[in-house]
């Protein structure tokens, strides 16, 4: 939202109050309040008239400092409200003297000017990581009377912006124009269908505004050397989170909202849909399934797109008898085939769906303030929406998937939740606006529920479209629809980044692109890129996606990556569980790991999968790429060739070829099963050495085992941390030496 006429002057019709001085300060339990004038208080006629910001400053948790802004306090509260974790017994530090006010969480302090032209700082260790200055913060109004409260806080010399949910334009977010409001609009436009109210930057420090409703950020862009963030609201909360790093801040912001779930390990493996508008029925999924099977191309998951239910009956989860017409039956027999299954279900209700009249009935359907049920035709003829607000519609919403996992099916692809209404009434009286882009969180927190209870929870997954602030805790998200071209594949990776930044664990997108049909040589370097991505789904809308109907070529290149990728799960599950347990991203823009390289920061073609396996994906037919190095001797995976940064390099990839290459002094663990993912990863693991140097030791955890590697000349010597496993004293005395030329030592150990 832009209020200003350039830097001096106010949009016309926009009024401004900002404050100007310190009124008082008072020091409640672990907090500061503040109340703050908008005019100078020369004389006591000054006090009989506002207005007067009220600003209270709070601690969840140590290097976490939240300010809260009040105009009104007599708003009327609202949900719904973001699930904020807090450390229990944690009390920050209050000062107040004559100059300052000062609240310090660990080693962040927010340090408010008592005397002097008004001034907010947010320090850590003495030094000044961003400030609220001069009209910096305001209660501000439009030409049409709404009520903003607004915050700018300043952005230093060479400081970029990263996250802000999963944004398919420039990696760095500086000079946009952000809007916080979930939306259906593609992977080619400002949109987005994931809108975290969060950003991050490469100075130390991260931004999160506690606001579930729109919130419309300036990067940069109207104040060109500030982050400008504004609410329409009586009230304003924001945290600043102190790193240093990039991986600190995150960890940070997402034990304040919440980490991502653990996939199963099968999850990682490849899945196969029917795509969206084509024609099938169990004898199409046979074919294609046996057909992968015949070319030795290890599928894990099958998905049945929209059209496994009747056309205009979405959604009644029931399967379309006149093609699927004995579901239990062929589910077993998928299952025979080692596969998973999964079913789209979207939380829409088509009036033509026998559950229209159910929920209706029983009142589980959105409504309008008149009472009567909400409807347009806008996706499906009639449709409602489920009011998740409701215990008795969600619990409604469940028993309809437990058929499904009744009969066989292994998850739920929950796809839209982004156009949500605001002529509405929610049955537990939650805001429109701020219901928004909120509800996608019900949706999803619905369904990942019902896995959990009746799969376990380390067998729950989703594969999620829509998401905001703690939807990262139901895993796997996807990136939408995409068009079958390079362009898009290249938003795509943008928008994924950009969501990892934002405290997402695990993302997808649809391999070959959504919309339009691939030509073969973008089908085989989106292969390339998706088997190199935390989860690989083959998708389309109105064309197959299996390999053989591009060329036969695809058929190796798929085959190739697949079986690189499943050889690859000892060290990507470990990626997986710092994901978890960190909430560090598998797949990580160059900036989270190279925070202190300035050539990193506005990296967006390339990433590191995993703290050590750079990937650079191949834009062209030709095969031309040009990538970044980092300081170091890196090793390509495949090869064994060198390559020493830091350094610009360009090559010629074939389509069975991509560069991969590996961080000096990583040790990866390779897995020796190569047609499934879910093997146990330690049994035969070959330890991979790539320029240790020597003395040098590493600790490689697979699974429940952790190895211990040292280099010894030319030498390897691995043990085990438990005495008990197998490896133990093999892996003791087992030694290797280097292959020649290879760029690494590698280690085998056999279990016995």
């Amino acid at each position: 939202m832009k209020f200003t006429d350039g830097y001096w002057l106010l949009r016309e019709g926009v009024t401004a109050a900002h404050p100007v001085q310190v009124l008082d300060v008072t020091t409640p339990p672990g907090g500061l309040e503040i109340h703050a004038p908008t005019q100078p208080i020369r004389h006591r006629g000054d006090l009989l008239k506002g207005p007067v910001v009220t600003i209270s400053a709070h601690a969840p948790m140590p290097d976490v400092i939240g300010l809260t802004l009040t105009h009104f306090e007599g708003e009327q509260p609202r949900g719904p409200r973001f699930e904020i974790q807090r450390n229990d017994g944690f009390s920050p530090h209050v000062e107040d003297d004559e100059e300052h006010a000062t609240l310090t969480s660990g080693a962040l302090s927010v340090r408010v000017a008592r005397t002097g032209p008004w001034h907010i700082d947010f320090l850590a260790h003495g030094r000044t990581l961003t400030t609220s200055g001069p009209r910096s913060m305001g209660i501000m109004h439009d030409a049409g009377g709404a009520h903003y409260l607004r915050e700018q806080l300043s952005l230093g010399v060479g400081t970029s912006v990263y996250g802000l949910g999963e944004r398919f334009g420039p990696l760095v977010k500086n000079g946009q124009v952000v809007d916080i409001w979930n939306a259906d609009g593609g992977t080619s436009s400002e949109q987005a269908y994931k809108n975290v109210p969060f950003y991050l930057t490469n100075a130390g420090y991260g931004v999160f505004v506690d606001h579930p409703g729109k919130v419309s950020f300036e990067v940069g862009s109207e104040a060109v050397s500030r982050v400008q963030f504004s609410v329409e609201s009586q009230q304003l909360t924001y945290y600043v989170i102190y790193g240093p790093t990039p991986k600190d801040i995150l960890r940070r912001y997402t034990a304040l909202t919440g980490r991502p779930a653990l996939p199963p390990a099968w999850s990682f493996g490849l899945w196969l849909s029917t795509s969206f508008t084509t024609s099938y029925d169990e004898a199409t999924v046979t074919s294609f399934i046996d057909g992968m099977r015949e070319r030795e191309l290890p599928l894990s998951v099958f998905h049945f797109d929209c059209f496994w239910m009747r056309e205009f009956n979405w959604c009644d989860f029931q399967w379309d008898p006149r093609v699927f017409p004995d579901p239990e039956g062929m589910l077993a027999r998928l299952k025979d085939k080692g596969l998973r299954i999964c079913v789209w279900i979207n939380p829409y209700i088509a009036q033509r769906s026998p559950l229209f009249a159910e929920g209706k009935a029983l009142g589980h359907l959105l409504k309008r303030p008149d009472g009567s049920v909400w409807q347009w035709d806008l996706w499906q003829p009639g449709m409602a929406l489920v009011d998740f607000t409701s215990p008795g519609a969600r619990d409604w919403y469940a028993a309809k998937l437990e058929a499904l996992l009744a009969q066989g099916v292994d998850c739920f692809k929950t796809d839209f939740g982004e156009r949500i209404p605001l002529d509405v009434a929610y049955a537990d009286g939650s805001d429109p606006e701020r219901m928004h882009n909120h509800y996608t969180y019900l949706y999803n927190r619905t369904v990942f529920d019902v896995l959990r209870k009746h799969r376990g929870e380390q067998e729950a997954v989703v594969f999620a479209r829509s998401a905001t602030v703690g939807s990262q805790k139901f895993p796997v998200h996807w990136g939408g629809d995409c068009e079958a071209t390079y362009a898009s594949m290249a938003e795509s990776l943008r928008g994924g980044l950009s969501l990892g930044l934002s405290g997402f664990g695990y993302w997808s997108h649809d391999i070959g692109g959504f919309e339009g049909t691939p030509t073969p040589g973008l089908f085989k370097r989106w292969v390339a890129f998706g088997l190199l991505s935390s989860h690989s789904r083959l998708h389309g809308s109105s064309s197959y996606r299996v390999p053989w109907l591009f060329d036969e070529e695809s058929v190796d290149v798929l085959r190739h990556f697949t079986r690189l990728k499943l050889r690859l799960m000892p060290y990507l599950y470990e990626a997986a569980r710092t994901a978890h347990a960190e909430g560090l991203p598998v797949m990580r823009a160059m900036v989270l790991e190279f925070p202190d390289d300035p050539a990193c920061a506005h990296l967006e073609r390339q990433y590191m999968l995993g703290p050590d396996l750079l990937v650079a994906p191949v834009f062209s037919d030709e095969g031309e790429v040009s990538y970044y190095v980092p300081e170091g001797e890196w090793t390509h995976f495949v090869t064994g060739r060198s390559v020493t940064g830091p350094r610009w390099v360009r090559e010629r990839h074939g389509f069975s070829s991509v560069p991969l290459l590996v961080r000096p002094g990583a040790v990866i663990p390779v897995g020796a099963v190569d047609d499934r993912p879910d093997y146990p990863h330690a049994d035969g693991v070959t330890l991979r050495a790539f320029r240790l140097e020597r003395g040098a030791e590493v600790t490689v955890p697979v699974g429940d085992v952790t190895f211990t590697v040292v280099r010894e000349g030319m030498m390897l010597r691995a043990s085990c941390s438990d005495p008990r496993a197998p490896w133990a004293l093999a892996s003791a005395e087992r030694t290797a030496r280097a292959a020649a030329g290879t760029g690494f030592l590698s280690l085998e150990l056999e279990s016995e």
